[in-house]
């Protein structure tokens, strides 16, 4: 039987260490930084130190960049192997962000690896797996549909040896401290396919043309989603990443893995989520009994471990493809869709059965709710992943007069 859901002592060794390291460093780290109990959260240069330090100790643990090749410091863990570390280190906000496969710069690394040049890579890449430089991706724009790039209007021209560039970007993430942007702007005016009109440009920061309005406010705070107006921007051809006409080839291959990088960070919450669930069932008693014993609250925990599972099923599966080099579109489409919904649903039902306890800040069920809302249009809305993924399920039957081959081909 090829099918095996075990792990190796080796990979179990790796999540075992993550596990760890989150629970004895990165959680009392977060505790710290953020001030939680009576101390004051750290402010300035202490702040900076103390999420630094954590860094230094991932990288002396050989927990640095499991996302990434060893020739590049990463650890080399394939998406398969990669699920399980990015679950348990997303146990923790800081997580990612310490063992540096945080988005997105996560995504601007495998994007620059594949489509950077050497040069590129040297100047971009390097730095960026090194943890001294930080990025950001622009191509979400406010004036057309997020989840459709043919539609961008960021556009550039060229002159001479260099690139114009005029357009308006927001919800642009970790733009506000970013050394470097990856920016989408439409330089085709007339392409054979839509899909052809759109190129990739590495836009150094600070630079003159690019202005940040603003950090846009949203419902868990101001976070670093930056509104930004492009004006005039002049950049040097050889600053353009990949081909001309290469920009939405380039934003897809960079977003199916991703999408699937934050589906397992998204795990870890909604298993967070459950694990207080239960835990506040069996300390909690109401009416003659403990919550836990009641059949409501069991068919909150039922349903929320059974979405839990079928999550994690659909993870593995889509990682097992992406690592197989076959096509993983729409597993990983279904992955998205259904993992951030669970996800609301499991830490909604979790606040639930905390009642008001839940609802306030003095747990960390609030915060989760609120960033977790986001998750159901980041990377592609929704509806939009439905419409893919009905286009596919009809197209397999129009081609085979079945469609097993939308609901992941299995051997069942």
């Amino acid at each position: 039987m090829a099918i095996d859901f075990s792990l190796t002592p080796e990979l179990e060794a790796i999540r075992s260490r993550v596990r760890t390291f989150v629970d004895q460093v990165v959680r009392p780290g977060e505790q710290r930084i953020e001030g939680k109990g009576d101390a004051p959260a750290l402010e300035g240069s202490e702040r900076i130190e103390a999420l630094v330090a954590m860094r230094k100790l991932a990288h002396a643990e050989g927990l640095w960049l499991p996302h990434m090749p060893t020739e590049w410091g990463g650890m080399g863990l394939s998406h398969v192997e990669l699920a399980m570390v990015q679950a348990e280190a997303a146990r923790s906000r800081y997580g990612p962000w310490v063992l540096n496969c945080q988005a997105p710069d996560e995504g601007n690394m495998h994007t620059l690896l594949h489509w950077g040049s050497d040069q590129q890579k040297e100047k971009y890449l390097k730095p960026l797996c090194a943890g001294r430089t930080w990025s950001c991706f622009a191509m979400t724009e406010p004036e057309v549909a997020g989840s459709d790039p043919t539609l961008i209007q960021t556009s550039g021209y060229p002159d001479g040896e260099e690139w114009v560039l005029n357009g308006h970007k927001w919800f642009i993430s970790n733009a506000h401290r970013a050394n470097f942007a990856i920016l989408i702007a439409r330089t085709e005016d007339d392409p054979d396919l839509p899909q052809a009109a759109n190129t990739a440009f590495i836009i150094d920061l600070p630079q003159e043309g690019w202005n940040d309005v603003r950090q846009i406010e949203t419902m868990h705070g101001a976070t670093g989603h930056s509104e930004i107006l492009i004006e005039d921007l002049r950049v040097h051809q050889s600053q353009m990443l990949g081909g001309r006409g290469q920009g939405h080839l380039l934003g897809q291959y960079r977003l199916g893995p991703a999408r699937l990088a934050h589906c397992m960070r998204w795990i870890a919450q909604a298993e967070t989520a459950l694990d207080m669930m239960v835990e506040r069932s069996l300390e909690r008693f109401s009416h003659g009994s403990l919550l836990a014993e009641k059949q409501g609250i069991q068919w909150m925990i039922a349903d929320s471990t059974m979405e839990l599972y079928q999550s994690k099923l659909m993870v593995l599966h889509a990682a097992y493809k992406i690592d197989r080099g076959e096509d993983f579109k729409s597993e990983v489409s279904m992955a998205k869709h259904f993992v951030a919904n669970a996800l609301g649903r499991i830490i909604d039902r979790s606040i639930q059965v905390h009642g008001a306890l839940g609802y306030s800040t003095d747990t960390p069920l609030a915060d989760m709710y609120q960033h977790a809302r986001w998750a159901r249009f980041a990377d592609g809305a929704d509806e939009v992943h439905q419409m893919r993924i009905a286009q596919r399920t009809i197209n397999a039957f129009t081609d085979s007069g079945s469609t097993a081959a939308a609901t992941g081909n299995l051997p069942i």
